[in-house]
C-alpha cells in the first residue's frame, strides 16, 4: 500500500463569526442581518479542503482555556485531521469577525489574534515543532505566525515544500523574510499589491514582477470574479473562475482554493492544472453556506468540468 502524503498545517484555526447585512449597506449606521459563527482560519480552512481531496493532515494552532476552544478541537477532529495545538488556560481563544454585505463581499474584518503573537514564536522551539515537521512531506503556514516563527518554521522545514497563505494586506509583509523559500504564496490583488509595493491600476504583468523582485518564485493571485493569476517558472497564466450558481458567502473561497490547488500540487500535478481544481474548490465554497464546502468526488468532478484552461499572460 501507497503511504498516503502527509501534510502539517501550522497557524490559525479559530471562531469565525460573519455578519451579513440584509440589505444595502449603510455605513455609520445600525443595519439589519443575521450573525452566524463557526471555526475557521486560514490554515485549517484549506487544511480542511487539502484533505477532502485526498491528503492526510495534521495542524499545530493556538487556542485558550474557553468554550471556543471546545468548539475548535471538535471542528478539527471532525475534519479528520490530527490536533497537535498548544492550548493555554489562561488566555482567550483567538477569533475573527467579518461583516459581508447582502451579496457576500467583506465589509469589514476584525481580528482578535493576540495569543498567536504571544504564543507561536516560543512553541516554533519546542521539540514536539521539530518532530511534527520531520513525519510531514510538506508544510503550509499562515502569516498569522509573526515573522520569527515564520523563519523558524521554514528553516526547520528545509528540503520540504512550504505554501504559505497571505492572510491580510497588514499581515503579508511577516513572509517577507522567508518568500524565496516558499515553494508557493496564496493572496489576494490587495495582499499581492501590498507586497509588491505596487498601485491598484498596476498591470497583471507588472504585479507579478514586483512579486518576483521581492523573492517570490512561484504564486497564485486571486481577485473575486476576476481571473485567478498565477506564476511560476515557466511562466505567467490566468485561468477566468465560472460563475457559481448562487453566492452563499465569500468567505473562506481563497482558503478553500489554496488548500485544494495544495493537495493537486503534491499529487505531482503542474500549477496550471492544480490552480484548476483549486478554482473548482472555491467555487464550491462560495455555492456554500459553509466557509469550505462539503463535497463529494462527484459534485468536484462536475465542479472542474466548468473550469477553463488556464491563458497565457501577454
Amino acid at each position: 500500500m501507497l503511504k498516503s502524503i502527509e501534510i502539517l498545517a501550522v497557524g490559525g484555526a479559530h471562531i469565525d463569526r460573519r455578519g451579513q447585512v440584509s440589505g444595502a449597506y449603510v455605513p455609520a449606521a445600525s443595519n439589519p442581518g443575521m450573525m452566524r459563527e463557526d471555526v475557521g482560519g486560514g490554515v485549517f480552512n484549506a487544511l480542511r479542503s487539502t484533505v477532502r481531496r485526498g491528503v492526510s493532515g495534521s495542524l499545530m494552532s493556538m487556542r485558550g482555556g474557553d468554550a471556543a476552544a471546545d468548539s475548535i478541537s471538535r471542528a478539527i477532529a471532525q475534519a479528520g485531521i490530527t490536533d497537535l495545538s498548544a492550548v493555554f488556560l489562561d488566555r482567550t481563544t483567538p477569533s475573527y469577525t467579518a461583516l459581508i454585505d447582502r451579496e457576500g463581499e467583506l465589509i469589514v474584518g476584525f481580528a482578535d489574534m493576540a495569543l498567536y503573537d504571544l504564543a507561536f514564536p516560543k512553541q516554533m522551539r519546542r521539540s514536539k515543532v521539530r518532530e511534527a515537521i520531520a513525519a510531514a512531506d510538506a508544510v503550509l503556514c499562515d502569516a498569522n505566525l509573526p515573522s520569527a516563527a515564520l523563519e523558524r518554521l521554514v528553516s526547520l522545514a528545509a528540503g520540504k515544500p512550504v505554501f504559505a497563505i497571505a492572510i491580510s494586506p497588514a499581515k503579508v509583509t511577516r513572509l517577507i523574510p522567508v518568500l524565496g523559500e516558499l515553494a508557493q504564496l496564496f493572496m489576494n490583488r490587495r495582499e499581492a499589491l501590498a507586497l509588491a509595493g505596487a498601485h491598484a491600476n498596476v498591470t497583471e504583468r507588472d504585479l507579478v514582477d514586483g512579486l518576483r523582485c521581492s523573492g517570490l518564485t512561484s504564486g497564485v493571485v486571486t481577485a473575486g470574479g476576476a481571473p485567478v493569476l498565477g506564476f511560476d517558472a515557466a511562466g505567467v497564466f490566468s485561468i477566468l473562475p465560472p460563475p457559481p450558481r448562487r453566492v452563499a458567502d465569500v468567505t473562506g473561497a481563497g482558503d478553500a482554493l489554496a488548500g485544494a490547488t495544495i493537495a493537486a500540487l503534491l499529487r505531482g500535478l503542474p500549477l496550471r492544472a492544480a490552480l484548476r481544481e483549486g478554482v473548482a474548490a472555491a467555487t464550491l465554497a462560495i455555492e456554500s453556506a459553509d466557509a469550505v464546502a462539503d463535497f463529494t468526488a462527484a459534485s468536484f468532478a462536475e465542479a472542474l468540468a466548468l473550469v477553463p484552461d488556464a491563458r497565457e499572460v501577454a
